[in-house]
C-alpha cells in the first residue's frame, strides 16, 4: 500500500497562486449548488447552502467562483448573505454572458451593453463597490470580441471591476484577448481525462496567470465512480476525488481547479488535495487510464 497521506506539495506545486492581485491557496469552491439543482432557482435548503459556503472559508479556501446565471441571480445573492462582509483576503470572481431562459437551457449573449448591466447588478449582488474578478462567461461570436473585452475594459476603467477573467477559450481566442485587455485568469473545463485545452493551460503557465479548472472530477462529479479511480483510492486511504484534485494540482503551479459540491463533507475532503503529493507510479496509472477513457464532454454551465 503506498501511502500518500503523509506526503507534501512539492516546490513544482506550490500551495499558492496570485490570483487579482492576491495570494490564495490553490483550490477554490465554484459556487453553483448556492443556486437549486442544476444552477437554477433558489437552493433545496437555504440554511444548508449558507452554512456550505461558510464552512468552505473556514477550511481556508480563499477564490470563491460563480456566476450570474447561476439561480439566475441566486448563487450571487447568496455568498453576500453567507459571508458580506468579506474576509480581506478573498477573491470573489463571477461572470457574464450566459442567460437562462429556463431550468436546463443556457444560451451565450455578450451584447457589450448586457455586459455592462449584468456587471452592475453582480456588484450589487454581492455588496461589493469593485468585483476582484469578472470573466466574460462566454464569448458569443455574434459580437466583436473587441466590443466585448471593449465593455470589461470600461467597467475597470469605472472601477466596478477590478480584474478581467475569460471563460471556455481555445487557445486563438486567448490569445486574442490578450491583444485586447489584460487577461488576469483563463478558466477552462479541465481534469485527468479531458485535456483539449492543454496548450490553453501552457500558455497560462507561460505566461504566469492562474487557469482556474471547471468540472475538475468530471462533469457531477462522475470520475471519482470510475472503477480505476476507486482502486487507487482503496490501495491508497485516499478518497478519489482527492487523488484527482491532486493531480491537476502537480499538473501545472498554475493551475488551481474548483472543488464543486453541495456537501461540506466532500469540500473538507476536496481541500486535503493541496496537502498530497502524488507517487509518480500512481500519475502513471491515472494517465494510462486516462488515455484510454474517452473525454467528458464540456457542460455549459460555469
Amino acid at each position: 500500500m503506498t501511502d500518500t497521506r503523509t506526503a507534501t506539495l512539492s516546490s513544482a506545486a506550490p500551495t499558492l497562486a496570485s490570483v487579482a492581485g492576491r495570494g490564495v491557496p490553490r483550490l477554490g469552491f465554484g459556487a453553483l449548488h448556492l443556486a437549486g439543482p442544476g444552477g437554477w432557482g433558489a437552493p433545496t435548503d437555504r440554511g444548508a447552502a449558507i452554512a456550505l459556503v461558510r464552512g468552505a472559508v473556514e477550511a481556508g479556501i480563499r477564490y470563491i467562483d460563480t456566476a450570474d446565471s447561476l439561480g439566475p441571480d441566486v448563487s450571487e445573492a447568496v455568498l453576500a448573505e453567507a459571508l458580506w462582509p468579506y474576509p480581506a483576503d478573498l477573491v470573489l470572481a463571477t461572470k457574464a454572458g450566459m442567460v437562462r431562459s429556463g431550468p436546463k437551457t443556457w444560451g451565450i449573449l455578450g451584447h457589450p451593453l448586457y455586459l455592462r448591466q449584468q456587471a452592475y447588478a453582480s456588484a450589487l449582488r454581492l455588496r461589493l463597490e469593485a468585483i476582484p474578478l469578472f470573466y466574460l462567461h462566454r464569448i458569443d461570436p455574434v459580437y466583436p470580441l473587441e466590443d466585448q473585452l471593449g465593455a470589461l475594459l470600461t467597467l475597470r476603467e469605472e472601477g466596478v471591476i477590478e480584474h478581467i477573467g475569460i471563460s471556455a477559450v481555445t487557445l486563438e481566442q486567448y490569445r486574442a484577448a490578450q491583444r485586447i485587455a489584460p487577461i488576469a485568469a483563463v478558466q477552462n473545463h479541465y481534469n485527468v481525462v479531458s485535456r483539449a485545452t492543454q496548450d490553453v493551460l501552457d500558455a497560462a503557465e507561460d505566461d504566469g496567470i492562474p487557469f482556474v479548472t471547471f468540472w475538475s472530477l468530471g462533469h457531477g462529479r462522475t470520475l471519482i465512480n470510475d472503477p480505476a479511480v476507486a482502486a487507487i483510492a482503496a490501495e491508497t486511504g485516499i478518497p478519489a476525488a482527492t487523488i484527482l484534485l491532486a493531480w491537476i494540482l502537480q499538473r501545472s503551479p498554475h493551475a488551481l481547479p474548483l472543488a464543486g459540491t453541495g456537501r461540506l463533507a466532500h469540500l473538507l475532503s476536496d481541500v486535503d488535495a493541496l496537502g498530497i503529493e502524488l507517487p509518480s507510479d500512481v500519475i502513471d496509472r491515472l494517465d494510462h487510464w486516462a488515455a484510454d477513457r474517452p473525454p467528458v464532454p464540456a457542460h455549459p454551465t460555469r
